[in-house]
């Protein structure tokens, strides 16, 4: 191929405009973006809550976070709230923080697991930051460099609402919009490669590179180039959400609720305008009705609209970049949004692709390495997915035991067993889940380490005390100045 001079973006939406915005600041006028969407076409939605790495986006658009939170409804997530997933009544929080503060090769939950061979039992969580903010209903933002005050936040918002922000940003810069309907795509003969999109009522438009964010369809990456879906709905069985929008409540949580049912797992997001409610499920062991009466009852404040089903597989595109086309959103794959990793999947694709981009052509060993990363990380997110499930005690349901007898992938095996025997936790590459992530779901789901770091042999069981005493109180002492959530939005948000 010759230089590319233009990059179509093909749909609309949280990942169409964050791909155009993301490529047109950091390739600028080198080359043209043209994002083509159609108002005809409804947008999936339900992405409300992410993960911490939003923030560089924004940052590096150079969106002002007040202005951002303000138009997209936006308020601060501190964690997620995981009820009933290791047994029914039982709760536990994945923050974005961490345990204490980890000593030279050993981190901090083996002084804990040392403790608890003495027979002293103390809560984790306790000697998190994140979580006794979320816990206690409070926010700030704390400028710091000392890791023990580090406070690491997302956001919830209105995805359909960020992706209108993101537009008017975009357009600003310079991308061009199109309105309309993709009726051909048509492909060179010789190469394969997209050519052209026709429109419908007449008009063509024309690329060197095509960005396909056309979501589950995969107009371009799966419809015309046919690069085919590994399926991983034997791994993770459900298959339909529904989404009901209800009144917000009195009080904001900073963190989001995912509340297991016997046959699924219902999401509460909590929005400065209203409420994100759903529900996950498996059409093999729940019917939709089933499924959208256990959300009806389960939603405590007045809905705002009618039920929404979405239906989807679980897997992802063969290839995320097949010829001239890379498939970024739910275009690439879908996993279901336990842990909020679908925007984040939608920026590090984009990020990626940046790093790789073919200004004078494209290359086969840049293609290749883009899709192996690609692969590993959205193996390394089902696998953290995967976890949640497979590690459950609940055998009320045949959807549970079934869960609880999985065949589970070689590197979460490998994970389990490393973490069982003496606490290990290793970091893979291209894992957006670092350490503490993987400690506070496994410690949740019910999984302790037999053994320890030799470090930890050193402290004995009053200067564990000591060490936890210090901690508590040094985590604690932000607290007492700090504004509740809603209280830090008022004042931030003005």
């Amino acid at each position: 191929m010759n230089h590319i001079n233009k990059v179509v973006v093909v749909g609309g939406g949280t990942s169409g405009w964050m791909s155009a915005a993301l490529l047109k600041k950091i390739l600028g006028n080198t080359v043209n973006i043209e994002l083509i969407e159609s108002k005809t076409i409804g947008i999936i939605g339900v992405g409300e809550a992410t993960i911490p790495p939003i923030q560089t986006v924004n940052e590096v658009l150079g969106i002002n976070e007040a202005e951002f939170m303000r138009e997209t409804k936006a308020s601060i997530k501190l964690a997620i709230k995981f009820e009933n997933w290791w047994q029914k009544g039982q709760s536990y929080f994945h923050t974005f923080g961490a345990p204490g503060q980890s000593l030279p090769f050993c981190h901090y939950h083996h002084l804990w697991t040392r403790a608890e061979s003495l027979g002293l039992k103390t809560n984790l969580w306790d000697y998190d930051l994140n979580y006794l903010a979320a816990t206690a209903g409070k926010f700030a933002k704390l400028e710091t460099q000392d890791p023990m005050y580090e406070m690491k936040y997302a956001y919830h918002f209105d995805s359909a609402l960020y992706g209108q922000f993101l537009r008017k940003h975009s357009e600003k810069s310079g991308v061009i919009r199109t309105e309309g309907l993709i009726e051909n795509v048509n492909l060179n003969p010789a190469t394969g490669n997209v050519e052209s999109l026709t429109l419908t009522g007449g008009g063509t438009v024309t690329g060197d590179l095509f960005i396909d964010c056309s979501g589950m369809r995969g107009l371009l990456i799966n419809q015309a180039l046919g690069t085919g879906f590994e399926d991983w709905s034997h791994w993770l069985a459900a298959d339909r959400a529904i989404a009901i929008p209800s009144e917000r409540d009195t009080k904001t949580l900073p963190y989001t609720r995912s509340i297991a049912h016997s046959k699924g797992w219902q999401w509460n997001i909590p929005l400065q305008h209203r409420n994100g409610n759903g529900i996950v499920y498996s059409s093999r062991y729940c019917s939709d009705d089933e499924a959208q009466d256990t959300l009806i009852k389960n939603i405590k404040n007045k809905t705002l609209a009618d039920p929404n089903l979405i239906k989807f597989k679980t897997g992802r595109t063969r290839k995320q970049w097949n010829k001239n086309v890379i498939a970024i959103g739910l275009s690439s794959g879908f996993l279901e949004p336990l842990e909020s990793t679908s925007i984040y999947l939608v920026q590090s694709a984009i990020v990626r692709l940046l790093k790789f981009f073919p200004h004078k052509g494209i290359q086969a060993s840049s293609v290749n390495e883009f899709n192996n990363q690609s692969q590993r990380e959205y193996e390394l997110i089902r696998d953290f997915i995967i976890l949640h499930y497979c590690a459950t005690s609940r055998t009320d349901s045949q959807f549970w035991r079934d869960m609880k007898a999985l065949e589970l992938p070689r590197r979460l095996t490998e994970k389990l067993d490393m973490f069982k025997e003496n606490g290990t936790l290793v970091h893979d590459d291209l894992d957006v889940f670092w350490e503490p992530s993987w400690l506070q779901v496994m410690l949740g789901q019910g999984i302790k380490p037999m053994g320890y770091h030799p470090l930890a042999s050193q402290y004995s069981q009053a200067k564990l005390t000591e060490i936890f005493t210090n901690t508590r109180r040094a985590k604690s002492a932000p607290l007492e100045k700090m504004p509740s959530h809603d209280e830090f939005l008022k004042l931030y948000l003005e």
